[in-house]
C-alpha cells in the first residue's frame, strides 16, 4: 500500500495544557483507519492538524510526501475530505446545490459531472431537487459524506459518521465507507462505536493526548490477552477442573457445560485428550476472542503502549 498521509511527531500546546503529545501516524491507501479515545484525549485537534485546520505547535505532516505548510496548506486541502461530527448543511439549499457549492469552491473543471458522480456514489440521486430540510438524518449524513468526498480526494476522514443515526442508517453509511476504502482511498475513522471499527477498520490506534496503541485488531488482542479456549462438555464441566488443574492448567473457569481455559502454556490437543480420557465428552472446541471493548477499556485504563 502506498502511504497518503504521514504525520511525525505532531505536539499541540493551548497555553499550559498538552493537547496532542508526540503522535506519529500514517494513513495509506486502500485502507480504514480508526481513531479510538476517550472524550477529551485530543482526537479532534488531531484531525484538524492533520487537515491543515490548525498549525501543530511542532511536528510536520505531508499529503504524498509534500509538506503541509502554511503556503501549501491550502492546496494541500484539495486532496482531503473532511466530514466533522456535526457537518451542517444549507437547509434552503437542495442537495444537488449544496454539493455544487463545494465543486466550485474546489475549482473542479467540470462541478456538474462531479456533483451527478457523488450523487450516484452515495445512492441520492433521486433526492438531488430536495431541499436539505426536509431530510432524515441518514439522508443527510449521506448528503455531508458525498460532499466530503466530491472532488474526489485521496484522504477521507469522518468523525463520527454514524453518531444518532438508526441501525438501518448506520448500516449504510458503513457499507458506503467500505465502499470508499475499495476505491482505494484512505480512511481516517474517529468514531465511539467499537462495534463498528471492529467490522470495518484494518489498523486502530487510541489515543490519550499521546497514542497509547497502533496496530490491527487482532495484533492489540493478541499483545494485551492470553489465548484462552471455550470448550463444551456434554455433562458439567465442573467435574473436569481438578483434572485440567493436574494436567497444567491454572487459569480456568466454569459455566454450567462450559469451560474457558487459557491455553497459551499448554497445546489444544493436550487439553482435549486431558479431558477426553478423564471420560469427557466433547461437543465443541472455540477460540474465545476478547472484544474490541475489551482492548479498548485495558488500553485506556493503563495508558500503557501495545
Amino acid at each position: 500500500m502506498t502511504t497518503a498521509l504521514t504525520a511525525r511527531q505532531l505536539t499541540r500546546r493551548f497555553g499550559n495544557r498538552v493537547a496532542v503529545d508526540n503522535v506519529s501516524i500514517d494513513l495509506r491507501a486502500g485502507e480504514i483507519f480508526a481513531l479510538l479515545g476517550p472524550n477529551g484525549a485530543g482526537k479532534t485537534t488531531t484531525l484538524r492538524m492533520l487537515a491543515g485546520l490548525i498549525a501543530p505547535t511542532s511536528g510536520t505532516v505531508q499529503i504524498d510526501d509534500e509538506a503541509m505548510t502554511p503556503d501549501a496548506a491550502p492546496r494541500l486541502r484539495a486532496r482531503l475530505g473532511f466530514l466533522t461530527e456535526a457537518p451542517g448543511l444549507w437547509d434552503n439549499l437542495t442537495v444537488r446545490e449544496n454539493l455544487t457549492v463545494y465543486a466550485r469552491l474546489y475549482g473542479l473543471s467540470d462541478p456538474g459531472r462531479a456533483v451527478d458522480e457523488a450523487l450516484a456514489l452515495f445512492r441520492i440521486s433521486d433526492r438531488s431537487e430536495d431541499r436539505a430540510a426536509r431530510l432524515s438524518k441518514g439522508l443527510k449524513q449521506r448528503v455531508a459524506l458525498a460532499r466530503a468526498i466530491v472532488h474526489r480526494p485521496r484522504v477521507v476522514m469522518l468523525d463520527e459518521p454514524t453518531s444518532g443515526l438508526d441501525p438501518a442508517s448506520a448500516r449504510d453509511v458503513r457499507e458506503l465507507i467500505v465502499a470508499m476504502r475499495s476505491e482505494g482511498r484512505a480512511i481516517l475513522l474517529c468514531t465511539h462505536n467499537l462495534d463498528e471499527v471492529d467490522r470495518v477498520a484494518d489498523r486502530v490506534a487510541v489515543l490519550k493526548s499521546r497514542l497509547v496503541a497502533n496496530g490491527t485488531p487482532e495484533s492489540l488482542r493478541q499483545q494485551l490477552f492470553a489465548p484462552r479456549l471455550r470448550i463444551r462438555l456434554t455433562d458439567s464441566a465442573e467435574r473436569f477442573v481438578e483434572v485440567l488443574r493436574a494436567g497444567g492448567v491454572r487459569d480456568l473457569s466454569v459455566n454450567g457445560h462450559w469451560l474457558s481455559i487459557d491455553s497459551s502454556p499448554i497445546a489444544t490437543a493436550q487439553i482435549v485428550r486431558t479431558l477426553v480420557e478423564a471420560g469427557a465428552g466433547v461437543e465443541a472446541v472455540e477460540t474465545e476472542e476478547p472484544s474490541l471493548e475489551d482492548v479498548y477499556i485495558k488500553l485506556v485504563a493503563e495508558g500503557g503502549s501495545a
